[in-house]
């Protein structure tokens, strides 16, 4: 598999995301840790080498998973974790904390969980409102000193607080959302990351599902799972949204590939800057994600694809939206 160039660090262009590991969609339902360490080792024998996880995934059973699936294998992955969302002095996961001394104890945790000496990848997973980004990164530029951390990264961060955050220590790469169902960071984003040489890591590059062509009514999912209340995932959104979907398959029929594979495609062909983390915890989901590396699109469908309309909705909820920098 090619590789993408975050800031100095180099990755597979397709990399794995272990969110959903620890059941980060659901209630923690169904889960089953054999199969998710056989997806990651599957992963890595198909030539990924960037594997994404956080502290608050599970909490923390999505690290240990990790931990578990590149014991022996460490030299050969770039592994990337999150802190932030979990307080370390009493409050608590879903706590949003970037002080420095949280994150002294937050990176000791994911070093232990994830069985290594390093962390390739760090990233602050959201903007703490409380904590200035200077003493943040100035944390982060302290462990990198110390050998702990290679590399940090920021998740949600506006181009503001990028800016403010690169001026004290080199940002590899920045994580949001980006996919042909959300688009508004080539605005404003995008350009930025170019002008400062940071790389792109999206999440949701398949629109939570949605892209696969795998949801085809509300009531495929279920209850207990955070899209049932998620703007574009109901009512006459999910509906509008389809025809989204509709379009990437009649893509995907022309280029021989399926949905999934060709949301991915585009997302390579916006640049080397960038590298999306689809997750799964699947062996045949990652089997067909990673073959995306393969799909090339002609001029002629991704000008196709340029042109939908991005998804109707907004991508979270009021609460969630509250907890990103913008």
């Amino acid at each position: 598999m090619r590789n993408a160039q975050l800031g100095a660090l180099a990755v597979s262009r397709i990399g794995l995301g272990a969110m959903t590991m620890a059941g980060t969609y659901t209630s923690g339902g169904g889960l089953d840790d054999a199969e998710s360490i056989a997806t990651i080792h599957r992963a890595l024998d198909l030539g990924v080498t960037h594997v994404d996880t956080a502290e608050i995934y599970g909490p923390y059973h999505s690290e240990e998973l990790v931990g578990r699936a590149i014991a022996g294998r460490r030299e050969s992955v770039v592994v990337a974790t999150k802190f932030g969302l979990v307080s370390h002095a009493g409050n608590g996961p879903g706590t949003i904390d970037s002080d420095p001394a949280n994150i002294k104890t937050a990176v000791e945790g994911s070093l232990r969980r994830l069985g290594t000496d390093r962390i390739d990848l760090y990233y602050q997973h959201r903007v703490d409102p409380t904590t200035p980004i200077e003493d943040t990164v100035g944390a982060l530029a302290d462990l990198v000193v110390e050998g702990k951390v290679l590399h940090i990264g920021l998740c949600e961060a506006s181009s503001t607080t990028i800016r403010r955050a690169h001026a004290v220590h080199p940002v590899a790469a920045l994580q949001t959302e980006y996919s042909l169902w959300a688009r508004d960071v080539e605005d404003e984003l995008l350009p930025v990351l170019r002008e400062l040489g940071i790389g792109f890591v999206p999440y949701s590059p398949l629109g939570h599902g949605f892209l696969t062509g795998a949801l085809r009514t509300p009531a495929d999912i279920p209850d207990d799972d955070w899209r049932k209340t998620n703007p574009r995932f109901v009512g006459a959104a999910f509906e509008a949204n389809l025809r989204l979907v509709e379009e990437v398959r009649a893509v995907g029929a022309d280029a021989g590939a399926t949905p999934a594979q060709v949301a991915l495609a585009w997302l390579l062909a916006q640049g080397e800057d960038i590298a999306p983390i689809p997750g799964t915890r699947r062996v045949s989901r990652v089997e067909e994600n990673t073959a995306a590396d393969r799909v090339v699109l002609t001029a002629a469908q991704l000008a196709r694809l340029d042109a939908l309309t991005p998804a109707t909705g907004a991508r979270h909820d009021e609460a969630n939206m509250a907890s990103i920098d913008r």
